[in-house]
């Protein structure tokens, strides 16, 4: 019991001496930094999204924001790294890393991205395997039986894709690429180990099979 007494007595000490003599340090401690904040800088995404405006030429990019500015960024740097996916048209949709105010590092043609993308089956090379990106996140797989795909995003320039492996529970994986070209007909990225390298699929038009006869004077009797 008098040990329990002496703690007590002694941690009310130790606080009312820090209260009184170390008051830069006290007001140090009480501001609002959160603890993790390293980690929501990571978690942070630094894209820039919007919409390709009329202002735009052959090395500027004028981008109508989200957030309803516009801005008219040099691509010089960007073209110089091999950072410019997908090129750009009026009206389409954007994703844009910037280097500064005036400058981007990244540029990513969102509208280019979407659509069907397959491989050869690495497995026999006998079908076509691969995903169709859609808009709003939307994300399915093209002759994939053993993934099912969930969700894409960019994420600070990366492309995202989560996806459950059948069998393997609802356990999500996400797997995050790196974008190396894309182009009309042609998408590569690369994981840390992998690089991928997918063609826009050709769909067959939809022939109808349906053969009409040619109608005679007893069709239109009554």
């Amino acid at each position: 019991m008098r040990k329990t007494v002496f703690l007590t007595i002694s941690a009310a000490f130790a606080l009312l001496a820090g209260s009184c003599g170390n008051s830069g340090k006290q007001q140090s401690v009480k501001e609002d930094v959160p603890e993790n904040k390293e980690v929501v800088l990571i978690n942070r995404d630094s894209t820039i999204y919007g919409i390709c405006g009329e202002g735009s030429a052959m090395n500027t990019l004028q981008l109508l924001t989200d957030n309803g500015d516009t801005l008219n960024l040099s691509l010089e740097d960007a073209r110089e790294k091999d950072k410019c996916f997908g090129g750009f048209q009026i009206g389409d949709r954007m994703a844009v890393m910037l280097k500064d105010k005036q400058s981007a590092k990244l540029v990513i043609n969102l509208s280019a991205l979407l659509g069907n993308w397959v491989m050869p089956n690495p497995l026999d090379g006998s079908s076509e395997v691969g995903f169709r990106i859609k808009d709003g996140g939307i994300i399915e797989g093209i002759e994939q039986s053993s993934l099912i795909y969930k969700t894409w995003k960019i994420f600070n320039g990366k492309l995202e894709i989560m996806a459950v492996r059948e069998g393997g529970g609802e356990e999500e994986e996400v797997t995050i690429y790196d974008m190396v070209s894309l182009g009309t007909d042609s998408l590569v990225i690369k994981d840390s180990e992998d690089t991928f390298e997918y063609s826009r699929q050709k769909l067959e038009p939809e022939n109808s099979k349906i053969q009409l006869e040619d109608a005679s004077k007893e069709s239109f009797q009554l």
